[in-house]
């Protein structure tokens, strides 16, 4: 076995999962919990049939017997105090212990069928009583006149006769106290083995359990524990900790798996630290590149102020000077050098105007130190405000929400984003109809989207992507002025604050503007009225 392989099981125990493991260490707890309770079912059955023998049999028999003789006491009580007085009311003794003796003699017979000397005694004692019966008592009672005639000689007989049976209950007492004593005695060895397999089935259950216990652990607990233990060591970044393949089936496993993640770990920190060198190398590169990239922004700083004051003057000393020029010599000039001079002029001022824009494209994405949660709406009524004398001149009509959401933003760029927006709308409007705007909000994913729509000259699909590239245009100057730098500001501003702006090309009866923002709180609910900029004028 190579060192990049994993080792294999070390013992018996990973030939088996835990779960085989647990099965087996359950069946043989099983087996002798039913072996544990068919030996003690025995020893219990053993002592019980004892039991019912002595209490059931036994006891019973020696109580029968002792009203048996009793009954038979009686008789001869009966019988002996008729003789002496004659008087018959001395025979119900007799009479009730005849009727008790057959009762009694029944209940013994029914508990010693089985027990041949207890019947013999019994059947001796039957046979002696029947004859002392026939010999001497029923004769009295048939003729107690003869009988105490005949005088002391039948007398003595009966006397001996009953003295017989005496000794038959003496002898049957015996045999019956002995019979008590045999299955006292079996009843307590019975007992005894009782409490003592029940007292060894329980030293084998708590040695089987601990043995199991032992089991468990060795085979089980101790290798997942090595396991985890391994597995937190190599967690917590000791990488080169090699991972002992050990154990049941599935956690040897589970152990060659993590062994193995161990070691693709190791392989891709090997491989992460050669990047990480590169990614220094690169850092130190994008370093220089943004130290370039801050003095370039510096530089183009410095480009806007000189653009804003320094390039400014001159263009304003030469407009300046030209319309001089044509007010004081415009009598000496031809027709053609006045049309230069005011080429000149023009040229300046929309010189002039294209400066202005360019900062102000410059500046978007540099104020985000402005931004402050802001009601869409007063953008809006601002732009609304400044074009207000175009809205007027073109007789526009501005659809547009009654509430409009709040969202963390530039208030300044929002609204040059709805005045460029509008005015777009209301500088590319066809020439025979007035311009009809309509603003529009929506829920979207993650914040608003907003519409501006127009019923003007419209844009080509082929030129939708065109007309947000800075200094693009579709049309001649002359035909429709500025300097193609409005939808391209309208799209870094809606940029700036996270979101897009496209035109939406299955609108064909004008230009449908569409972008989006992120709003951070809820707007309360949207309604949408028609405001009449030329009888109502912009909100304020």
């Amino acid at each position: 076995m190579t060192a990049d392989e994993p080792p294999e099981p070390r013992n018996p125990a990973g030939r088996l999962t835990t779960r085989a493991w647990f099965q087996a260490v359950l069946g043989a707890m099983i087996l002798v919990v039913v072996l544990g309770a068919v030996l003690g079912g025995r020893v219990i059955s053993t002592t019980a049939r004892a039991s019912d023998q002595l209490l059931d049999r036994s006891l019973p028999a020696q109580r029968e017997a002792l009203r048996f003789q009793s009954a038979l006491l009686d008789q001869e009580t009966g019988v002996r105090g008729f003789v002496i007085t004659g008087q018959p009311q001395f025979l119900d003794p007799y009479n009730q212990g005849v009727t008790a003796e057959h009762d009694a003699a029944q209940q013994l017979r029914s508990l010693v069928t089985g027990d041949q000397q207890s019947t013999t005694d019994l059947d001796d004692i039957e046979t002696a009583v029947q004859r002392w019966r026939t010999a001497y008592v029923l004769p009295l009672i048939a003729s107690p006149a003869v009988a105490r005639a005949q005088g002391d000689t039948d007398a003595v007989q009966g006397k001996r006769d009953f003295d017989g049976i005496r000794e038959l209950f003496a002898q049957q007492n015996r045999h019956l106290a002995d019979e008590v004593t045999t299955d006292s005695t079996q009843l307590h060895r019975s007992r005894s083995v009782r409490d003592g397999i029940l007292l060894g089935l329980l030293a084998i259950y708590l040695a089987t359990g601990f043995i199991l216990l032992v089991l468990v652990r060795r085979l089980v607990v101790r290798p997942l524990a090595d396991l985890t233990d391994a597995s937190r060591r190599v967690s917590d970044g000791d990488f080169t900790f090699h991972i002992d393949v050990h154990g049941p089936a599935d956690v040897a496993a589970v152990a060659t798996a993590v062994e193995e993640m161990r070691r693709r770990i190791v392989a891709e920190l090997d491989s992460s630290r050669v990047q990480e060198t590169r990614l220094q190398e690169q850092q130190t590169f994008l370093h220089a590149q943004a130290a370039e990239l801050r003095r370039s922004n510096a530089e183009l700083e410095q480009f806007a102020y000189v653009a804003s004051h320094d390039l400014q003057e001159p263009l304003r000393k030469v407009a300046s000077f030209c319309q001089l020029l044509e007010k004081r010599y415009g009598d000496k000039l031809d027709d053609r050098a006045t049309q230069y001079i005011a080429y000149a002029v023009d040229g300046a001022k929309r010189m002039q105007v294209l400066i202005n824009d360019l900062l102000s494209f410059s500046r978007v994405g540099r104020m985000t130190d402005d931004t402050v949660p802001i009601d869409l709406a007063q953008p809006l009524d601002r732009a609304l405000a400044n074009l207000a004398t175009a809205i007027d001149d073109s007789g526009a009509h501005v659809e547009r929400p009654d509430e409009l959401p709040r969202i963390e933003g530039v208030p300044v760029l929002l609204t040059m984003l709805w005045q460029n927006l509008i005015g777009n709308a209301i500088k590319f409007r066809a020439g025979d109809r007035p311009p009809e705007i309509r603003i529009t909000c929506e829920p979207a994913e993650p914040g608003w989207q907003f519409t501006v729509e127009d019923n003007g000259i419209g844009i080509e699909p082929q030129f939708t992507d065109k007309v947000f590239v800075i200094f693009q245009r579709l049309h001649n100057r002359d035909e429709y002025g500025g300097t193609g730098i409005g939808l391209a500001m309208a799209k870094k501003i809606v940029e700036h604050h996270g979101g897009r702006i496209w035109i939406d090309t299955e609108y064909t009866t004008g230009t449908r503007i569409c972008f989006t923002l992120v709003g951070s709180t809820p707007a309360p609910e949207i309604r949408t009225a028609l405001t009449d900029h030329d009888s109502e004028g912009p909100r304020p």
